[in-house]
């Protein structure tokens, strides 16, 4: 182990630049850290006499979010931690690693070594990305039934970050370098673990005499991929002459004018990606493609962007095998169900509604761990503006473990979705009336929370103060195989073919 840790300070000193560090510091970060080899390797060597980590840590980078930042980001963990430990996601897959971790863990558990018990109770994850690639791991680990999953620590590097914030990492990209990089590693350390509740989407359809249900071109299918596949042929779910599709988010689902807009602007940024390197440059891009596809003023001219009760009928249920119809204001052009309190940059569309209002709308606080979604609407882009106000919320629609978006026949040959930013256009049939979106509860994951967390768990209500709330202000087959699965383990694969850069 001395030699091992000897070789590792080593390495960091001449891969460094820092000076502000000494042999003996970088050592304790070592050990506070690390995961030897045999761990790790199946083929490695055991040696004994190492020293039990506080806070072991597994690593994934997307080495191409953040521009460079994702890159050089890995370079500082692979030289700060045992390399091995640290993966790529452009080279290594997260089910493959952790499949491999843990069936080496139990091996050596079952062998008396305690190092590996300490370690598999004590692991952490971090994966360093956009909301895609958190949302990857998240899918991952749910899937893999793992029998003492890690909680996970978001590190933002994307655009949105709207996971990360929510749970208190913030929404800016972090510090590559060293100093940065241990100040993370001591979060990590010191992070509450928190629930955090996963949603299964299902989408059934007749298929159409003439055309495709499949998502329209240029983006085709959300970037990620993981969120929305196709039901195999052999699943009870699917139904003679209807196309069906499946998948899983852990924010948000939204349908509507601002996923209109969101697929506006990917599907520029794909088309002209030099054009979307500045952060301003991009805002002030989104801030025009919103005008002109409508969303500041309702356009005649599209049928893409009427009022959702033009569009489709909304049901709910509270209970269980209550449906119930629910009442969507004929202006509400976007509706929102969300999970956590962070949306378009880590605005929150529920809002903090005070006790009195709670109870006179039938409503509970917003947790991120209790089984139901906010129903929230916007008019327009004007309306969500009011986000950014003190207290602001969108139109408080309802609170559901299930939902259902039931398509008029001939309202539109098209609308636009979206799930933890990842939007697309999708064909509606105009022959039929059977088009049905259902949102159900599907189980839980653990997240590392910072002291900064925006979301609320059912287990602590008392996070926020009464000071901070506003003031005013036909049923789906639940037990089919593929409804078992979110998505993740061996069917949470990125192509070969799919540049790992899409995902934010």
């Amino acid at each position: 182990m001395a030699m091992e840790l000897k070789q590792s300070v080593q390495n960091f000193f001449n891969k460094s630049e820092e000076a502000a560090v000494d042999d003996s510091e970088a050592a304790d970060i070592l050990k506070e850290y690390y995961i030897p080899d045999y761990i790790l390797l199946p083929e490695s060597e055991i040696r004994a006499g190492y020293h039990v980590p506080a806070c072991p840590v597994i690593v994934f980078v997307n080495s191409k979010s953040g521009g460079q930042l994702g890159g050089e980001l890995l370079i500082t963990y692979r030289t700060l931690l045992n390399k091995n430990q640290v993966f790529n996601l452009a080279e290594h897959m997260p089910d493959k690693v952790l499949h491999r971790v843990y069936l080496n863990l139990e091996k050596h558990k079952q062998n008396r070594d305690e190092l590996s018990a300490e370690i598999m109770r004590k692991l952490r994850i971090i994966v360093a990305g956009g909301d895609g690639t958190a949302g990857w791991l998240l899918g991952v680990v749910s899937d893999l039934k793992l029998s003492q999953p890690p909680p996970i620590a978001t590190m933002p590097l994307g655009t949105g970050n709207n996971l990360p914030f929510a749970f208190g990492w913030g929404k800016k990209n972090p510090g590559i370098d060293y100093q940065s990089v241990k100040a993370f590693l001591d979060q990590v350390k010191n992070a509450k673990e928190m629930k955090v509740d996963s949603w299964h989407i299902l989408m059934r359809m007749r298929a159409p005499k003439e055309g495709s249900c499949d998502p329209i071109a240029p983006l085709e299918l959300p970037r990620s991929l993981h969120v929305f596949q196709r039901v195999s042929q052999t699943d009870s779910l699917n139904e003679e002459g209807c196309h069906t599709f499946r998948g899983g988010f852990w924010n948000y689902f939204s349908i509507g004018m601002d996923a209109q807009v969101s697929y506006a602007f990917h599907a520029e940024r794909k088309q002209h990606p030099e054009k979307f390197k500045n952060q301003l440059v991009n805002q002030s891009t989104y801030a025009k493609l919103s005008c002109s596809q409508g969303w500041f003023c309702p356009s005649l001219m599209r049928p893409s962007s009427r009022d959702i009760s033009q569009l489709a009928k909304v049901k709910i249920m509270k209970k269980p095998g209550q449906w119930i119809d629910l009442h969507v204001p004929h202006n509400i052009r976007s509706i929102v169900c969300l999970n956590l309190p962070s949306f378009s940059g880590g605005l929150n569309p529920w809002g903090r509604p005070n006790r009195k209002k709670l109870h006179s709308r039938d409503f509970n606080p917003q947790y991120v761990d209790d089984g139901f979604l906010e129903v929230v609407g916007f008019r327009d882009a004007w309306h969500g503006l009011i986000l950014f106000a003190p207290n602001g919320h969108g139109t408080r629609l309802a609170q559901a473990n299930k939902i259902r978006f039931e398509f008029h026949k001939g309202a539109a040959d098209h609308t636009f979705m979206r799930i933890d930013g990842e939007p697309w256009k999708q064909p509606l049939p105009l022959d039929d009336e059977t088009v049905a979106v259902e949102i159900s509860h599907f189980g839980q994951v653990s997240v590392l929370a910072t002291p900064h967390c925006q979301s609320r768990s059912i287990n602590s209500p008392d996070t926020h103060e009464d000071s901070q709330y506003d003031s005013n202000d036909e049923e789906f087959e639940e037990n089919s195989e593929e409804r078992k699965k979110l998505g993740a383990a061996s069917t949470f694969r990125i192509p070969d073919e799919i540049d790992i850069a899409h995902l934010s």
